[in-house]
């Protein structure tokens, strides 16, 4: 009798899975999917070969189980096509740890392997525009963008952004988790109250390129400051609504207030401290109770050991889940509409992710959550990837216009000083 009861949880466990997979709203949701392409805003799989595998592509075959790996990761072949994802902006990110020529060498890397990547599997293909885009979803693909993530990596010069976009690069965030040179971090002492004059050119270049400008990890002033500088609609890759978790990282009403007029988008992440307001709170506590055992122990590493074992055996930690991601876009849609709305991920960048959005394979389960939420198929469609592709049209129509009217910028980030 006792043999039968692993089987007997694994199936009763299972059971919900299964029902929900079965539900009205998950058959409308597969539907959907396969007439709209579902544009992921951000996926980290480029920096997790760097990581693992120090960019040897044939280490790690995205079309075995990369659940098997240790860690586990969230992204492979069979994952993306259960998820039915329409197309995707991988990640060439380069930690602001590393600065100048470092940095720029370490982002040629990150794009020469995010290419070779795509190269590898046929179900890829590596597009620019948003008819690209279409078109390869049409064909049954997956179409693949890069994005980069810190404008750091430019170490202060137009040309190297430029050149950057001719690699492939089709958006730059910003800044990432530390201000730099041009740009103040969400996350970071301010050093410019914003873009200072030189990060203003920036965002100017990148119009005229048609790169889109990224708008996660930057500070509130730094926002305002693009906004009031682009001429084409801006995206947050990976961000949610700071209305319902006050994180950082987050967009705040004033800055959601002003999309409409930009058109800009943000791709709700799924980042569990971003969308749940009480993990949030415990990953503060967390911080202060480590910072406080470290002090009452100087030297001794295994007495804070301890003593935070016993905090987390008294704190457990919170679980966010997908009905808190969905509250983000209920929030946007009820500010300012769906038209601004769209889905970035950022899996494998990530260590933990919600209950019921454990890897790539689970985005329908989002989409049949909108369903039971009441959103018209024209709303998810535009969630899903209309109103991205929007964008990216705009952007596109703005640089023509721009490269019609001056070449490119002269500027130096020495003229600014």
């Amino acid at each position: 009798m006792l043999k039968f009861i692993p089987l007997a949880i694994v199936l009763l466990l299972a059971a919900p899975a299964v029902a929900a997979e079965q539900s009205p709203e998950y058959q409308r949701a597969l539907e959907l999917l396969a007439e709209t392409p579902l544009i992921d805003g951000h996926n980290d799989v480029p920096w997790q070969y760097r990581t693992r595998v120090d960019n040897r592509l044939e280490a790690i075959d995205l079309n075995d189980d990369t659940t098997e790996l240790d860690p586990p990761m969230h992204t492979d072949m069979a994952r993306l096509r259960a998820g039915r994802l329409g197309a995707q902006f991988w990640s060439v990110y380069v930690p602001p740890a590393y600065s100048g020529d470092e940095a720029v060498r370490i982002q040629l890397e990150q794009i020469d392997l995010a290419h070779r990547l795509i190269q590898r599997h046929d179900e890829l293909e590596f597009v620019t525009t948003a008819d690209e885009l279409e078109r390869s979803f049409a064909e049954g693909r997956i179409p693949s963008m890069l994005g980069m993530e810190g404008g750091h990596v430019l170490n202060n010069s137009l040309a190297t952004l430029r050149m950057f976009h001719r690699l492939g690069a089709l958006y730059l965030t910003l800044t990432h988790w530390q201000s730099h040179d041009w740009a103040d971090a969400a996350t970071d002492a301010p050093r410019h109250d914003g873009l200072n004059e030189f990060g203003k050119e920036v965002v100017r270049e990148m119009n005229w390129l048609g790169m889109l400008i990224d708008l996660s990890h930057v500070s509130p002033a730094v926002m305002h400051d693009a906004l009031d500088v682009s001429e084409a609609p801006v995206i947050f890759s990976h961000s949610s609504a700071m209305g319902v978790t006050p994180h950082a990282r987050n967009a705040p009403d004033d800055v959601l207030d002003r999309l409409p007029d930009n058109g800009g988008v943000v791709m709700i992440t799924i980042v569990p401290s971003f969308v749940n307001e009480e993990l949030r709170q415990w990953g503060a506590e967390r911080a202060a109770e480590q910072a406080r055992l470290e002090s009452l122990h100087p030297g001794h590493p295994d007495a804070v050991e301890s003593g935070m074992d016993d905090w987390l055996e008294a704190n457990p930690e919170p679980q966010a889940d997908l009905a808190d991601v969905v509250d983000h876009f209920d929030y946007i849609r009820d500010r300012i509409g769906v038209e601004y709305i769209g889905i970035g991920g950022d899996y494998d960048g990530i260590t933990t992710v919600p209950v019921g959005l454990e890897d790539v394979s689970t985005y329908p389960a989002l989409v049949a959550e909108l369903i039971r939420r009441g959103y018209s198929d024209d709303d998810i469609r535009a969630i899903l990837g209309n109103n991205v592709l929007r964008v990216m049209r705009e952007a596109e129509a703005v640089a023509a216009r721009m490269q019609s009217e001056r070449p490119a910028s002269d500027a130096q980030f020495e003229d600014f000083e």
